[in-house]
């Protein structure tokens, strides 16, 4: 099964709903987790390992997700989703905008070439 980390800023409001959204209607084990140093829950670098892909949700975050981790995202699909901090948990608004990206994040994970076995 595919592994998804979503990362925002505190991981309160957009990580979270993008973790659910995406176990659902993607059917893939996630996790989320925050870049700032007063997340509830900060990022971890065995979540880092852990995931296939790594979503963040603004070109900041992922900015400071390549210099805190720059070796350990070798491999893994990270892209940016450009969702700003304006929603809350689970606020329609913001779970209609998720599924979107996630739609369109998906489809190139599974455009992506597999390695080849060894």
């Amino acid at each position: 099964m595919h592994t998804i980390l979503f990362l925002c800023g505190k991981a309160r409001m957009r990580s979270p709903t993008a973790a659910e959204i995406a176990r659902t209607v993607l059917v893939a084990e996630t996790d989320f987790a925050g870049l700032s140093s007063d997340a509830d829950e900060r990022v971890s670098a065995e979540q880092i390992a852990w995931a296939d892909s790594i979503a963040v949700m603004e070109k900041a975050q992922l900015a400071k997700l390549k210099r805190q981790f720059g070796g350990l995202l070798r491999g893994k699909h990270v892209v940016c989703l450009d969702i700003a901090d304006d929603y809350t948990f689970m606020q329609p608004e913001l779970v209609a905008l998720i599924q979107q990206k996630l739609r369109r994040m998906f489809a190139k994970v599974q455009a992506r070439p597999s390695p080849p076995n060894m």
